[in-house]
């Protein structure tokens, strides 16, 4: 009985050895895979229908008062306790997602809005995200926000941001 213990346990010794030797093929399917992530960036860069400024979605415009609207802040900061606040910060620093300090002053609102309101189509073309999704490893679910919801989260982002 002894034997057939110590049997087993070397034959699986050995399998996990020869598991976790060095895998080439895999290096290579992950450098495939980096390559494709690549090339499907330069995609979206290269169709001219696809405004980086703006994103994917029905926004266009988005107009901006010189101060935070203070009612829409707090039903974004509601939102935010709900939806957002498991993966995102309000400082810089990542969680799952990344924080969200500065984030009006690296996208545009309209592009922020349309993140929010379509973030799948968002994800698959837009070359920031992609980025993004690279350095976070998860894909950001779509959380089904409606628009009031998404110019509150916006007012809230500025808020954050120190917009008074």
């Amino acid at each position: 009985m002894k034997k057939l213990i110590v049997t087993g346990l070397v034959v699986s010794f050995a399998a996990f050895l020869t598991s976790c030797g060095d895998n080439k093929s895999a290096d290579n399917n992950a450098g495939a895979t980096s390559s494709a992530a690549a090339a499907d960036a330069n995609k979206a860069t290269d169709n001219p229908s696809y405004d980086p400024n703006r994103g994917e979605g029905k926004f266009t415009t988005v107009e901006l008062g010189s101060s935070v609207d203070a009612a829409k802040a707090e039903g974004g900061k509601k939102v935010f306790d709900v939806k957002c606040g498991a993966c995102h910060k309000l400082t810089d620093e990542k969680l799952v997602g990344p924080g969200w300090l500065g984030v009006t002053t690296r996208h545009k609102p309209e592009w922020i809005m349309n993140f929010i309101t379509n973030t799948d189509a968002m994800i698959t073309k837009d070359p920031k995200m992609q980025a993004q999704l690279e350095i976070c490893l998860v894909r950001m679910p779509n959380q089904g926000l409606t628009d009031d919801d998404a110019r509150n989260l916006l007012e809230f982002m500025r808020k954050n941001d120190g917009v008074k």
